[in-house]
């Protein structure tokens, strides 16, 4: 067990040292955790000093690693939710619905075509997954955005209420919603049981309703509470219980927790209790639990394994196809929905990021013996890859014009 505690004193350096370093390159500090998490793994610290990457992160000590990363992970959507204006996509609902549409039916087209050439040449899905299955995990991953990943970079921006940021975390909740039932037929088909992907859509829909129409109420008096005490002691752990039980819930029927804790999180009235909430909650989860996630998938990533010219170049055709299929899909869906061009741009770049919740998705398919540690590998550089690429192209977009934010909140404002 204390060797928990080494661990934690390695990641804090190396992510605060790479953040130093990708805050120089304009990078988000969620870049420079994903890339720390690759550099502890076997791919770079287990390569040039195998023993020692051995001692500090043995192999005993994954399952604590891999507990605390979720927690996390729940605890750092919780706060998304909580600064997620719900006005804004109400306001932009026909919009972000074409985006989001859009952005999952091209990818999982493309990303369907690049299973069945997967399928046929062999090495990337285990011997026991049919086509289809292949097909729809990959429609999967190639659908999917980042949502935790997009709200940081969208925060750390200052855009989050923009039109732009707004229609780009709609859109790309969604998308992961659709992308996680869609990864729970593919376990339904793999297991034998339909009754994965019913309860799935059901339990989402079931939970969301219950949150909105009946939590919330207990919510609003909780508000009430801390608008007249806003030191009130009882007030976090009654939320921290609710949504220990909605992150539960949701793992329960197929989609993942962070979805629980997003819903969550978007229910809780504006005011002092969400103020209270980020000022408890947000300076351990960002400093701390969210990059044991990007440390957890890195040690489980050998980039040796792409060791032929054929698997590099097949890394490079995965890359593309998630990168046109998303970019282009969302620029034209922005475009068709009466964005401006550079606003349809900045969106379809935002959305082709990858970064956690493909993580997320690529590491439950590998525990479920549904992919190879060589698909584990790409799906995974690709995922790191979106995510770094996000920030200079956004970057290049949106102060090309700068005007652009004041001219999406003036939108919003007239809408």
């Amino acid at each position: 067990m204390s060797e928990i505690f080494v661990q934690f004193a390695v990641i804090l350096a190396v992510c605060r040292a790479l953040g130093w370093a990708f805050a120089r390159l304009r990078q988000p500090l969620v870049v420079a955790e994903m890339v720390a998490g690759f550099l502890l793994g076997p791919s770079f610290f287990g390569a040039i000093a195998p023993a020692f990457q051995a001692r500090v992160f043995p192999a005993a000590s994954m399952p604590s690693l891999y507990l605390l990363s979720q927690v996390g992970l729940v605890l750092y959507m919780f706060s998304v939710g909580l600064e997620f204006r719900i006005d804004l996509v109400t306001r932009y609902r026909r919009r972000a619905l074409g985006v989001s549409a859009a952005g999952i039916a091209v990818p999982f087209v493309l990303g369907g075509a690049l299973a069945m050439v997967m399928v046929k040449s062999g090495g990337f899905f285990s011997e026991h997954v049919q086509p289809l299955q292949a097909i729809l995990f990959m429609g999967a991953a190639m659908a999917i955005t980042a949502f935790p990943v997009l709200a940081r970079i969208i925060s750390e921006r200052g855009i989050a209420g923009t039109t732009v940021g707004t229609l780009s975390l709609a859109a790309g909740a969604m998308d992961d919603a659709a992308a996680w039932v869609i990864f729970a037929v593919v376990l339904s088909r793999f297991t034998g049981n339909a009754m994965l992907a019913v309860a799935a859509a059901g339990g989402a829909l079931v939970y969301v309703v219950v949150v909105w129409f009946g939590v919330r109420r207990l919510l609003e008096r909780l508000a009430v509470a801390a608008e007249d005490d806003e030191t009130n002691p009882s007030l976090l752990p009654i939320v921290l219980g609710l949504l220990a039980c909605g992150a539960w819930f949701t793992d329960f029927v197929g989609i993942h927790s962070v979805f629980g804790a997003f819903a969550l999180g978007v229910s809780v009235p504006r005011g002092a209790l969400t103020r209270n909430l980020r000022r408890a909650i947000e300076p351990l989860t960002m400093t701390l639990l969210v990059p044991l996630f990007f440390v957890y998938s890195g040690l489980n990533t050998h980039l040796l394994l792409l060791d032929s010219p054929a698997l590099w170049t097949m890394t490079l055709v995965v890359f593309l196809t998630a990168c046109v299929g998303k970019g282009v899909a969302c620029w034209g869906a922005a475009r068709l929905s009466g964005a401006r061009t550079r606003h349809a741009l900045a969106i379809a770049t935002l959305m082709n990021t990858r970064g956690m919740v493909e993580l997320i998705l690529v590491n439950l398919g590998r525990e479920h013996g549904l992919i190879t540690p060589t698909l584990f590998v790409m799906l995974v550089l690709m995922a790191i890859t979106t995510t770094v690429m996000t920030g200079p192209i956004f970057s290049a977009i949106w102060e090309g014009e700068p005007d652009l934010a004041v001219d999406s909140r003036l939108a919003a404002e007239r809408n």
